[in-house]
């Protein structure tokens, strides 16, 4: 099993190499803001896991083993993005967050939500959930509570005059 470090570069050389099919030391030492050794020394161990083809002064690529863990890290991350957004999270934050959270969440939880953001992103247009949770967080009142103050009842979906 992989760390969130060992992770973190799986990740930055997947999307380092998209452009060309391979990438180098100082694009990732830039990628991560580290120093080059730092990067050298995981691209080793990396290496020697089967995850990447590492060629000293040369160039580093994803083996087939590593694009499939990179690609399962990504959509992981993008979940997460997807579902911080939806609950109101601003992009740079729900980007910050995903990238704290995404390594520690059984895959069981990661399969959930991604599951929930799919169901969210077939719904209808502005679901009426997603509507009253928006309005929730703007107000601090669940429109159902104010619609029964005002004298309607909310019963198996649909509002009535009491």
């Amino acid at each position: 099993m992989l760390g969130k470090r060992a992770e973190d570069y799986l990740e930055a050389i997947y999307e380092l190499c998209k452009e060309k099919s391979f990438t180098r030391v100082k694009d990732i030492a830039a990628s991560l803001n580290v120093k080059p050794p730092t990067v050298s020394e995981m691209l080793e161990k990396l290496y020697k896991e089967g995850y990447i083809i590492y060629r000293k002064r040369l160039f580093v690529s994803l083996t087939d083993k590593g694009k499939e863990v990179a690609k399962m890290i990504r959509e992981r991350r993008e979940t997460l993005v997807k579902f911080l957004k939806t609950l109101g999270v601003s992009e740079d934050i729900a980007e910050i967050d995903a990238c704290t959270i995404e390594h520690v969440l059984h895959v069981e939880t990661v399969n959930q939500l991604k599951k929930f953001v799919k169901f969210i992103e077939d719904s209808p247009i502005n679901p009426r959930w997603l509507e009253h949770f928006r309005r929730y967080c703007e107000t601090g009142e669940h429109p159902c509570k104010v619609l029964k103050i005002k004298g309607y009842k909310q019963k198996n979906l649909n509002v009535r005059k009491v």
